[in-house]
């Protein structure tokens, strides 16, 4: 699987922003709780159903 396409856009989903693989989990909020400290492996254990490449592909 490509990174990017972990990236999934639904019109009706979180208001139309970029989610993790069609969860709603916007990739701001990722974003956001990297900016904020949190480690990886922290979002990994709050976000059970999140990869590692999920990350990964939030960061790029």
């Amino acid at each position: 699987m490509n990174l990017l396409d972990r990236i999934t856009v639904e019109p009706g989903k979180c208001g139309g922003r970029p989610c993790i693989r069609g969860y709603r989990l916007r990739v701001s909020d990722v974003l956001d709780l990297i900016a904020s400290g949190a480690t990886n492996a922290e979002i990994l254990e709050d976000y059970p159903f999140l990869e590692a490449d999920d990350i990964t592909a939030a960061l790029r």
